[in-house]
């Protein structure tokens, strides 16, 4: 596989997940608040939920990458995997440093993070995809697995965390 069609395939894929994340951030409200629904949406504004506004749309680039690049590149699960924990742990860190530094949140960071989070993991991915690092695919698959069942348990059972809760309303 070629660095070029690699590197073109991480674009593509920050693309669509900053679109489809966007149009995550609103379809629960769009589809009546459908239970399905919630599951990969955001249900309210809390960090967490928006977590799954990067979470799904990398886990479906994910996917089809594995099919379509992952067969010959056998460090790409792995990479794929470290990217989104990547971002997902970006925007955490870097919300709760600035909403701590200056006491509130702005919704036009919130939303540049967002996008900056998903090139970052798009970049780490692309990266460790070209690097030589030894792979797990098993232990990545259990992972984004587990990520994948917190996010569904936690929208409907959600910890009494500060991550789980809406800023402003403070509903989790």
């Amino acid at each position: 596989m070629n660095k070029k069609k690699i590197r073109n395939y991480q674009i593509a894929s920050a693309i669509f997940a900053c679109i489809l994340g966007t149009l995550l951030h609103f379809i629960y409200e769009w589809c009546g608040e459908s239970q399905f629904v919630a599951w990969f949406s955001a249900i309210n504004e809390s960090v967490w939920e928006h977590l799954k506004l990067l979470f799904f749309p990398m886990l479906i680039t994910t996917i089809i990458g594995f099919c379509y690049i992952g067969k010959n590149m056998p460090n790409f699960l792995c990479a794929k995997m470290l990217g989104i924990i990547t971002a997902m742990l970006f925007i955490i860190i870097f919300f709760y440093t600035y909403t701590g530094i200056i006491g509130k949140s702005i919704v036009f960071i919130d939303i540049a993070s967002f996008f900056v989070a998903v090139v970052m993991g798009e970049y780490v991915a692309y990266k460790l995809t070209m690097s030589k690092i030894k792979c797990n695919k098993i232990v990545a698959t259990i992972i984004l697995v587990a990520v994948l069942v917190f996010f569904i348990i936690f929208t409907y059972f959600a910890p009494h965390l500060g991550i789980f809760k809406a800023p402003v309303t403070g509903q989790g």
